[in-house]
């Protein structure tokens, strides 16, 4: 019997190592990615900031081989965007849907009682703070922003018209913050679209705007606009010349011209409710690699981008943060949904 007893044991250890074996050789879980093609959602019009980082991003992906399924950019502009957040908001646990965001997360629900919050979605990753310029048409007499806003003030109320990205969202609140500081006032024109904006200065439609960098260098480069000042407490960094004799850097801030006014926009990502850690992280480290491209790093300094980046706790605590800004000044400005 204990001979026995000796060979069964023996036999026990025996398999019980192979087994080992098999499962240390066995290859690892491997992490999630995409089954499917993902859904790019632009909560915004065709033409604007937000859809041309969405398109970059999807051609980025597509060259460097970044994901073996597709990553289809869909515009879902209606209601201010609150099309394109309760389709996400309603994905939940869908991984195969992001998002890409400006102001309007917190803008829209403010102003259109809209059931959506931040919240309500997976925050992925801050690619970059987006900049303001305040703009008019390069025919325009005023050579700076103090000389243009002295022209308004003299033209009388609601004879000047301002050019923006639709109702009650980050354009019109800058222009709000214009007329406080200044003592102006503007008839503000929504369009669906910075890039529709920016056309519609050059053909003198509108008086100026202020649309973002990245929505107007084009017209700017070709000498069809003029930057009269940006919206931010400092001067951007960028030195390379754009037009014939000015570069971003070049643009005065629009408190050196006595408009104590300043306001950048999120570019973030997001994604569905209720996602797994390792979808979540298949995004963070996806947008990651998109940032470290060539063809990201050239168009951060063509558009201007302050090139802010965040995920994790961190991007949370900034949108918290963030949200309350946009509370206090919509409520300044009297824009908050009753």
């Amino acid at each position: 019997m204990k001979i026995k007893l000796s060979i069964v044991k023996s036999s026990l250890a025996t398999a019980a190592a192979i087994a080992v074996m098999a499962v240390g050789s066995a290859p690892a879980h491997a992490a999630w990615e995409p089954t499917k093609p993902v859904e790019f959602v632009v909560p915004a019009g065709t033409g604007g900031g937000a859809d041309q980082m969405a398109r970059l991003m999807q051609g980025i992906v597509i060259k460097h081989k970044l994901m073996k399924e597709p990553l289809i950019v869909v515009n879902k502009s209606g209601g201010a965007g609150a099309e394109g957040f309760l389709e996400v908001k309603g994905a939940t646990g869908n991984p195969h849907k992001i998002i890409i965001t400006l102001s309007n997360l917190f803008t829209t629900p403010l102003a259109t009682g809209v059931p959506f919050n931040w919240r309500d979605m997976t925050p992925v990753s801050m690619m970059a703070l987006d900049q303001f310029v305040l703009w008019v048409n390069a025919e325009n007499p005023a050579k700076n922003a103090k000389e243009y806003l002295a022209a308004v003030k003299a033209a009388g109320p609601s004879k000047v018209k301002m050019g923006g990205t639709g109702s009650k969202q980050e354009d019109q609140i800058i222009t709000v913050g214009i007329e406080q500081a200044t003592g102006t006032k503007f008839i503000y024109i929504p369009f669906k679209g910075g890039g529709e904006v920016a056309v519609q200065l050059v053909g003198k439609h509108v008086d100026s705007s202020v649309n973002n960098p990245i929505e107007a260098v084009a017209q700017w480069r070709a000498n069809q606009l003029r930057a009269l000042c940006v919206f931010d407490d400092k001067r951007m960094s960028y030195k390379t010349k754009v037009t014939d004799t000015m570069s971003w850097a070049d643009i005065p801030t629009c408190k050196e011209a006595g408009v104590p006014t300043d306001y950048t926009m999120l570019r973030g990502i997001f994604m569905a409710p209720g996602v797994s850690k390792d979808q979540l992280e298949f995004y963070v480290t996806l947008l990651k690699k998109i940032r470290d491209t060539p063809e990201w790093k050239d168009y951060m300094e063509k558009g201007a981008f302050n090139q802010t980046t965040m995920s994790g706790d961190e991007y949370a605590k900034w949108l918290g943060s963030a949200e309350q800004r946009h509370r206090e000044l919509m409520k300044e400005a009297g824009f908050i949904a009753k």
